[in-house]
């Protein structure tokens, strides 16, 4: 079992930069892919950025926020980040860390809210 933590969300106004950040309760977490997905009010999960194991050497982004986000991961601690800068209102939603082994983990999710 892997547990995963996220922290960092929070209010913030259209143009400004939050960082995500999801701790795993395992060092095991670090061979594996991880990314961040999130789910808007009526919408379904969708992926916002996934990064590779090992290295992290590997990215890849939504569209909707290619240039603005950027994933990266610290192995020694453990921990995937999810920098965002230049927020817009429509990234508004619920942000959920995942970890796919032959199970698929999720954290519990953290909200981020943009507006004025």
């Amino acid at each position: 079992q892997v547990q995963l933590v996220e922290s960092g969300g929070g209010l913030v106004q259209p143009g400004g930069s939050l960082r995500l950040s999801c701790a795993a309760s395992r060092s095991i977490a670090s061979i594996y892919v991880m990314g961040w997905y999130r789910q808007a009010p009526g919408k379904q999960r969708e992926l916002v950025a996934i990064i590779s194991g090992g290295s992290g050497s590997i990215t890849n982004y939504a569209d909707s926020v290619k240039g603005r986000f950027t994933i990266s991961r610290d192995n020694a601690k453990n921990t995937v980040y999810l920098q965002m800068n230049n927020l817009k209102p429509d990234d508004t939603a619920v942000y959920y860390c995942n970890l796919r082994t032959t199970v698929n983990y999720w954290g519990q999710g953290t909200q981020v809210t943009v507006s004025s």
